[in-house]
């Protein structure tokens, strides 16, 4: 199955002000977003991208185009309504400090399957519409590049928070224990009989060696030895050179 990056945002100028942005349009990445991103697209660089899903907001538009800047070929481009942010209905736009004091913090820091935002959406609605068209753009991928095809998503934090509790057979009640910084990457491969994370919340290094990663299988016992890397002589599928006779 294909690789899937799972790549939030920079960061905007309503995370540094500590202010619910949810939908609002004319959040952008602020100077550090934009290093963040380019940061992103850096460490993708050496990975061929199949497709580059975003959601439709400006901020996640931005950190996608930084991505494409930086690959050598041409990824498909998608606008994607179904990994947008949550609808936060009558938080949209309010500052953080005075949320936490609503009787609803507590059930998203406690119960997020519990809670729906007054005007908007329930985290259990984003969870679903998310998973459903992470796993949409993941079949269609491999109908359309193949199984050894690496795509990105780029989206939000709760959003790919709630798309990794799913992938790791977590119920939505615990997906606050998973953190998802601005511009990290995590990655995700859907097997035939699970999902496989292979990483959550990177910010550092490079990716290249995903190239090398073998098909999901079964697992191995003692958890293997690892994938080899793209320019290691004893791994034979780094060698441009023919096979001894």
């Amino acid at each position: 199955m294909p690789i899937v990056f799972l790549v939030r945002h920079g960061r905007t100028t309503a995370n540094s002000g500590g202010i619910l942005a949810g939908r609002a349009g004319g959040v952008r990445l602020d100077s550090v977003g934009r290093g963040q991103a380019v940061r992103a697209a850096e460490r993708v660089a050496g990975v061929p991208l199949a497709r580059v899903v975003t959601s439709p907001l400006e901020r996640c538009r931005q950190t996608a185009r930084i991505l494409l800047d930086r690959q050598t070929g041409a990824p498909e481009q998608v606008t994607e309504r179904g990994i947008t942010e949550c609808d936060y209905g009558q938080w949209q736009g309010r500052a953080l400090k005075d949320l936490a004091k609503e009787p609803l913090w507590s059930v998203v820091q406690t119960q997020p399957s519990a809670a729906a935002f007054p005007g908007g959406e329930s985290l259990a609605e984003m969870q679903a519409r998310s998973v459903a068209a992470i796993r949409r753009h993941d079949a269609e991928v491999e109908a359309k590049y193949g199984a050894d095809a690496v795509w990105a998503a780029v989206s939000h934090g709760d959003v790919i928070k709630s798309v990794l509790a799913d992938a790791l057979g977590m119920h939505l009640d615990l997906f606050q224990r998973i953190v998802v910084g601005p511009a990290s990457i995590s990655i995700v491969r859907y097997g035939k009989h699970r999902p496989e994370v292979v990483a959550v919340n990177t910010d550092a290094g490079d990716l290249s060696w995903l190239r090398t990663v073998a098909p999901v299988g079964d697992a191995p016992v003692g958890g293997g030895a690892g994938p080899g890397q793209p320019d290691d002589p004893s791994d034979p599928s780094a060698s441009n050179d023919p096979p001894a006779s």
